[in-house]
Formats: structure tokens, C-alpha cells, sequence
């Protein structure tokens, strides 16, 4: 069996194998999604003002209808940030949402019949794939629900290593070159 030392790293990248950088880069991460949480806050804010503005006379529905999708699809993404914040991860329901509704918006704004007939096919393509992937997302097992497949590799390594050398104590500093990816 082919084995990789932990010790054969060069001369100061040990800084990197330690987890520290990964959780700092983690943080300035995360610290970006709240930053664009608040932004689109506030963002969210100002289209409210704006929406209660196009109510007043005289009503445009077009405009008031595409004011209602926009704030819409504005807190889908707010709730799709929310969720990554959370789980650390995209939530493909929530981005297949946002886009469904992104679409619909455009076409109501625009208006079916002022569309280009090649537009509003694609449109309806598109819209058929995205309704499919929401219907097969139900199929697909979920991920990322609290395991960790690097430390369940490393937990089944070192499971058979303490069960042949019958203590914790003794793992060596080396890992089977079949467990790196």
C-alpha cells in the first residue's frame, strides 16, 4: 500500500493544512453574503417605496404588476442568501424559483403579444426545463445534510487503523495515498 507522509509537504505550507486560512476565508464569506443580505434589504426597502408610489393615480398596471414580480423575485434571493448563510450552501429550489419567476416577470412586462414569436418559444422552453428540474430535484437524494464526506473518510481511516493497532495513541502521521483526493 502506497503511502503519502504529512510530513513531506514543502517547508511553510504547513500554515495551510492547519484549517485556519479555510475558516477565515470561511468568515470573510460569510461576512460577504451578510453585506449583500443588508443591501438587498435595503434595496428591498426602496422598491417598496417605489411600489406604494405606482399605486397612486393613475394606475399603470404593467408597471404596478412588474413592481410586485421584482420585490418577489427580491426576497427569493434574500431567502436564497439566507439559506446559504445557514446551511452553506445554494439551494437549487429556491435559484429554479427565482428564475421561473424572473422569466414570467419579463414576459408580463414586455406583454406576450408585443414578444417576438421566437422569444416567447424559448421563453416556454425554458420554462419547461425549469418546471423538470424542479419535479426531478424531488428525486435526487439531499446533500449536505450535516455530513461531512472529508471527515467521515478520515473517521473510517483512522476506525480501521485503531482497530489493527488497538490504540488511538499510535495512528502514524501518515495517510494511504487511496484516502487523497
Amino acid at each position: 500500500m502506497q503511502y503519502v507522509s504529512s510530513s513531506s509537504t514543502p517547508p511553510g505550507t504547513s500554515w495551510l493544512n492547519s484549517g485556519r486560512v479555510i475558516r477565515l476565508l470561511e468568515m470573510v464569506q460569510d461576512l460577504i453574503v451578510i453585506c449583500l443580505c443588508v443591501g438587498l434589504f435595503s434595496f428591498m426597502v426602496m422598491q417598496i417605496r417605489e411600489m406604494v408610489l405606482s399605486l397612486l393615480p393613475p394606475l399603470d398596471f404593467q408597471t404596478v404588476t412588474s413592481d410586485i414580480l421584482f420585490l418577489l423575485i427580491l426576497v427569493e434571493l434574500f431567502r436564497l442568501l439566507v439559506i446559504y448563510l445557514q446551511e452553506h450552501r445554494v439551494s437549487i429550489g429556491v435559484a429554479v424559483e427565482v428564475s421561473i419567476v424572473s422569466v414570467l416577470r419579463e414576459i408580463i412586462v414586455r406583454g406576450v403579444l408585443e414578444t417576438p414569436w421566437s422569444q416567447v418559444l424559448s421563453c416556454c422552453a425554458f420554462l419547461l426545463v425549469l418546471g423538470a428540474l424542479l419535479i426531478i430535484r424531488v428525486w435526487i437524494p439531499p446533500t449536505f445534510e450535516g455530513i461531512d464526506p472529508e471527515q467521515q473518510v478520515s473517521r473510517r481511516y483512522r476506525q480501521r487503523h485503531t482497530e489493527s493497532t488497538e490504540s488511538a495513541d499510535e495512528i502514524p502521521d501518515v495517510v494511504p495515498a487511496h484516502y487523497i483526493d
